[in-house]
């Protein structure tokens, strides 16, 4: 069905819900008690199951949900998906907020790349031009926390800076699991067993220095978990209502709202040479969306051709 202000309205509502749950993971990372990577991706992962079981009840989908028929692939896809989660939470504690969304970003670029490295998909020169684009913007946000231009370096945000990389890197790896899966699985059932896995692989990094939270924190680690159940179903619903060109590009709606969290909470003022190279990132991301789209209504308008008429 078919409704693209649901659909856009959705998308907004996932991307409002991720990112403030983004900025509770770092929140709990500073402070007396910082909670470790591990711990933390724990209790996001875990605490979004009753949600996510919660909504497949609602829809009626919880057999369809639970249902695998590749349990393999849900495993390398939950190893990878989680390594993506561990590194971002470890640069959310090391970095300034706006500038860890930012790298992020680098994600859906390296999407492309990996398509063609590993599922043999044509890149065009037009997508390989843009990636270049965007990458360019994520050196631009790079170089201050790697040393380029500047007298002295802070060892920890260049270490956050290589963190938030690595999980843009695997996180599009695991959009590639993810491409693979859904050619045989429902996207429920990805959903619901990439949240068992990261439990599972989450709880497995308790004897390497878990902390015991006061009551705030406790609280707020679970809501991270309630909040990432209710941002995915946010996600996944929003692509049932509209064209995923028209939806994908409110993605960028974070980085309005990373801005205004940091300097809010975190005292974090955005700089310049971030903003310049985050826009770079999005205006490449929204060009390989809009130039996507082109050639779908192209392929749709060739088949219409073809098909014989009377």
């Amino acid at each position: 069905m078919d409704s693209p202000i649901r659909g856009i309205v959705l998308k907004c509502a996932s991307v409002t819900v991720f990112t403030v749950m983004a900025a509770i993971i770092k929140s709990t990372s500073e402070g007396g008690v910082g909670v470790p990577p591990g711990q933390q991706v724990f209790f996001r992962s875990f605490f979004a199951i009753p949600v996510i079981l919660i909504w497949l009840l609602w829809r009626r989908e919880l057999s369809v949900g639970l249902r695998t028929f590749r349990p393999m692939g849900h495993f390398y896809r939950g190893i990878i998906g989680t390594a993506a989660m561990g590194l971002n939470f470890s640069a959310l504690a090391l970095l300034p907020f706006p500038e860890a969304v930012a790298i992020g970003y680098a994600a859906p670029l390296l999407v492309v790349i990996f398509a063609a490295m590993f599922l043999g998909e044509n890149v065009r020169l037009f997508r390989l031009s843009m990636v270049g684009l965007g990458l360019t913007g994520v050196l631009i946000v790079l170089s201050p926390q790697i040393g380029l231009g500047a007298a002295q370096t802070d060892l920890a945000r260049s270490l956050g800076a290589v963190l938030a990389l690595g999980g843009a890197a695997c996180a599009a790896l695991a959009q590639i699991f993810i491409r693979r899966l859904v050619q045989e699985e429902q996207t429920s059932a990805i959903v619901f067993w990439f949240s068992v896995s990261a439990s599972v692989i989450g709880l497995l990094t308790l004897p390497f220095g878990w902390v015991m939270p006061d009551a705030g924190t406790l609280a707020l680690l679970v809501l991270t978990g309630l909040l990432g159940g209710l941002g995915q179903i946010f996600l996944t619903s929003a692509y049932r209502f509209g064209e995923a060109s028209l939806i994908a590009p409110f993605e960028y709606v974070s980085m309005i709202l990373s801005v205004a969290i940091g300097w809010l909470f975190f005292d974090e003022i955005a700089t310049p040479v971030m903003l310049a190279g985050a826009s770079l990132v999005i205006l490449a991301g929204i060009l390989i969306i809009w130039r996507e789209r082109q050639l779908g209504l192209e392929r749709n308008r060739q088949r219409k051709a073809m098909t014989p008429q009377g």
